[in-house]
């Protein structure tokens, strides 16, 4: 029998009126707004279909948003009898993998990723630190060329190794610009500027780690009733304990998303279904598994082909 993997992304997947397809058919997923509505005191679920963008764009509304939608998508997929063997998500997506694998509750984890935003954004002012995607480069050569500026222009280091030929890095404002000089003389194909308010992952954000396990201390993390794979290493992960040690690590540690894919193929998953906005992990997946079958969930179209695809196969 094929297993099945879920995915959840995460920043960057955002768009406005992410949501409002299935919100508008099914109750499953109506229900979920109006519980993430509940839970933040505040109506994420306009914000998802109205905006406006810059307001959404902020760290501490696109996690929760984004959480919502990546929720009603896997709560809709699960009415329709589809459930996965394994479970991921991408930086804040493995908040999403989490609630998927019973680990944390919907209204906790809504609540969290709020604060966790909230956190990150505090950790660097905004406009001293920034993000760029590097692509065409061996990881090797990017995280030996950030070492090296590092020690002339501050920090900088790869913090998303996202695929073979795509790795971010992040770090200080200057000296992210500094390494991406460096890196296209080194012969990156492009190094792109990403629209980020923080250095996510990087060690600017031990303050906000620190702090995130003080809240993550408040709620209940337990057992996931299916396997998780966690972003810091890239391991199967199902004891709260240790999701919760994870998570901590995980807000100023590098996300190992292709070793995240590599586990969960060697897990024996060959179905990927990327469940919420957009279909950035599912081309990713391409590039790493290329024999998976990759599929993804954020609309009624998507969603109605994904159940075709599992009709035909049973």
């Amino acid at each position: 029998m094929t297993k099945t993997a879920f995915v959840f992304p995460g920043q960057g997947s955002q768009t406005v009126g992410m949501g409002k397809d299935l919100h508008d058919l099914y109750p499953v997923a109506r229900a979920t707004f109006a519980e993430a509505d509940a839970a933040l005191g505040f109506s994420i679920t306009d914000l998802c279909f109205g905006g406006p963008e810059e307001e959404l764009r902020k760290t501490y509304n696109t996690q929760p948003a984004i959480l919502t939608v990546s929720v009603a998508c896997h709560r809709v997929l699960a009415e329709k009898g589809l459930a996965p063997a394994i479970v991921a998500g991408h930086s804040l997506g493995e908040y999403s993998a989490l609630v998927a694998a019973g680990a944390l509750s919907f209204a906790d984890a809504v609540r969290l990723v709020r604060k966790r935003g909230q956190l990150m954004q505090e950790a660097v002012p905004l406009g001293e630190g920034s993000m760029a995607a590097v692509l065409g480069l061996e990881r090797d050569q990017i995280i030996a060329i950030c070492e090296k500026t590092q020690q002339q222009a501050g920090p900088v280091q790869a913090v998303n190794f996202n695929c073979p030929g795509q790795v971010v890095i992040a770090g200080a404002t200057a000296a992210v610009e500094a390494a991406v000089e460096a890196l296209k003389q080194a012969g990156a194909k492009r190094a792109i500027p990403l629209p980020v308010s923080a250095p996510f992952h990087s060690t600017l954000m031990k303050p906000a780690a620190e702090k995130l396990a003080a809240e993550l201390d408040k709620i209940t993390v337990s057992d996931a009733a299916i396997p998780v794979v966690a972003n810091v290493d890239g391991q199967i992960v199902t004891k709260g304990d240790a999701i919760k040690a994870s998570l901590v690590r995980q807000a100023a540690s590098p996300v190992l998303w292709e070793d995240c894919v590599a586990a969960i193929v060697a897990f024996g998953a060959s179905v990927f279904v990327e469940a919420g906005p957009g279909k950035v992990l599912t081309g990713f997946t391409k590039k790493i598994a290329k024999d998976a079958v990759t599929l993804n969930v954020e609309d009624d179209l998507s969603l109605q082909k994904t159940l075709d695809y599992f009709k035909e196969v049973r």
